[in-house]
């Protein structure tokens, strides 16, 4: 991760001062790593030692920055991270260009690979990135959302770059189909799995622990799991202030729609949705040539139920 670290902090740099603060004011945020994490490990696990593993990580990085840059404008989120949101602190018009900067930055690094299998794979993956994007924010307020609805958003914004991310790896590395496909329904399964905690995490976690206001999710009138699952479990009241809570938006409303969420247990069936992809990245990973590297793809989607930010 240092040398992947190294290669971001190279392919920042620009001749547009702004496009570097910006830029700069991300990266140095943090973050988990999470898919360029994973893009390394399913090189290791299958003996990848090429240096392109680590311009390729900086690529899937770079690409989810971007969609975090437009995700915030989309969303007038204010924090992330622990901090200021880049649109809080540069303005909307500074972080959508960014963006696009840091979009094509990663086009111009997956050139690099000189595999047109790569670029297809990342290419299609921003794609449908984008498409889960739009669906998303036509669901905007929509209590009407479903479960399936729900994971087809998630699988499409969210999942989509984890399974990339593990395929990639897995191209690098030429492995068989069956060792690829294994890599990419280890990344969709965590991926997917690591959204649900996320929303889960948006009425059940603390905000100085997350580094993200909680309620962000109901402000935005995002029907998320544990919304679906209390409004089907709750009285005609509760599904009723549920309803309305996502198609208004209305924060006033946060601690009731927590309390109703809590009371009705609806975290639970959230919860099991997640352990259920969890135990499906886990036999994906077990598919995969034994050792320390498979060993920590193992560990990493077991401890991800456990997560609190």
């Amino acid at each position: 991760m240092r040398q992947v670290d190294a290669v971001i902090a190279e392919r920042l740099s620009s001749g547009v001062p702004l496009v570097g603060s910006v830029s700069q004011y991300l990266i140095a945020a943090g973050g988990k790593r999470l898919r360029p994490s994973l893009l390394l490990l399913c090189c290791g696990a299958l003996g990848c030692q090429s240096t392109q593993r680590f311009n390729m990580a900086a690529v899937v990085e770079f690409i989810h920055t971007a969609t975090l840059l437009h995700d915030d404008v989309v969303d007038d989120s204010a924090l992330r991270r622990g901090r200021a949101t880049a649109n809080a602190t540069f303005g909307n018009p500074a972080s959508v260009l960014v963006g696009d900067f840091l979009y094509s930055r990663a086009f111009q690094m997956m050139v690099d690979a000189q595999s047109m299998r790569i670029m297809q794979v990342l290419a299609d993956a921003t794609n449908v990135i984008a498409e889960g994007e739009v669906m998303q924010l036509m669901n905007m307020h929509n209590a009407e959302l479903d479960e399936i609805g729900y994971l087809h958003v998630i699988r499409s914004k969210t999942a989509k770059l984890f399974e990339a991310s593990a395929r990639v790896g897995a191209i690098l590395a030429s492995a068989t189909p069956e060792q690829e496909e294994a890599c990419a329904e280890y990344g969709q399964a965590l991926g997917t799995a690591f959204q649900v905690i996320d929303d889960v995490l948006d009425y059940a976690g603390d905000a100085a622990v997350m580094g993200k206001s909680v309620g962000d999710d109901l402000r935005e009138g995002k029907a998320t799991l544990p919304l679906i699952a209390a409004m089907q479990r709750g009285n005609e009241e509760e599904s009723a202030a549920i309803k309305k809570a996502i198609e208004t938006g209305d924060l006033t409303m946060l601690a009731r729609i927590v309390e109703i969420v809590k009371s009705t247990g609806a975290l639970d069936p959230a919860r099991d949705a997640a352990r259920l992809e969890a135990l499906r990245a886990i036999a994906a990973a077990e598919r995969l040539p034994s050792g320390l590297h498979t060993e920590c793809l193992i560990q990493l989607a077991s401890q991800l139920l456990e997560r609190n930010h």
